[in-house]
């Protein structure tokens, strides 16, 4: 195993998954948790089974909900210190950040469900496909594709954008 080729494959899809949900330095502090337990768990790790990004969110959503557990209460999405880029929330060419106060992205992920936004984090900021997102989190794809979608119209919808389909 090459843990730096790993880590440096990998690292901004782990960050980006837990910085959907958590202060930048708790999104920190789990990204490193997160490859701690890689390197303790390398041997089980079967490529047949699905790939290392995949196996390795998969690891990093154990961490994020053993987190929730220990907190009493959950941490606030920092968009000021790392801003989120949801290519599904576009208008036109316009992205998403340009068009919207970092408070009102925050109150956006906030109307989703803990499940949402865990899927919406592996999608968009570990930008993993539905199949892998399926395997992770214990649903079919086509599940995963019916929550994005949901989603992403709940998004649409408190952003008040309209699509032309």
């Amino acid at each position: 195993m090459d843990l730096s080729r790993l880590y440096r494959e990998h690292v901004g899809a782990v960050y980006g998954f837990f910085a959907y949900s958590l202060r930048e330095a708790a999104a920190e502090d789990l990204t490193s948790a997160t490859f701690e337990r890689v390197l303790r768990s390398w041997k089980r790790y079967d490529p047949g089974k699905g790939s290392e990004r995949g196996w390795i969110l998969a690891i990093a959503r154990n961490l994020l909900v053993d987190h929730y557990r220990r907190q009493s209460h959950r941490d606030a999405v920092s968009t000021d210190e790392h801003p989120l880029l949801l290519e599904g929330l576009t208008t036109g060419d316009e992205p998403l950040e340009r068009a919207l106060a970092a408070d009102e992205l925050r109150r956006w992920l906030a109307i989703l469900g803990e499940r949402e936004r865990q899927i919406v984090a592996l999608r968009y900021a570990a930008d993993l496909p539905a199949t892998e997102i399926a395997e992770i989190v214990g649903l079919t794809a086509a599940n995963v594709h019916q929550i994005l979608s949901r989603s992403l119209r709940r998004l649409r919808e408190a952003a008040g954008v309209t699509s032309s389909a």
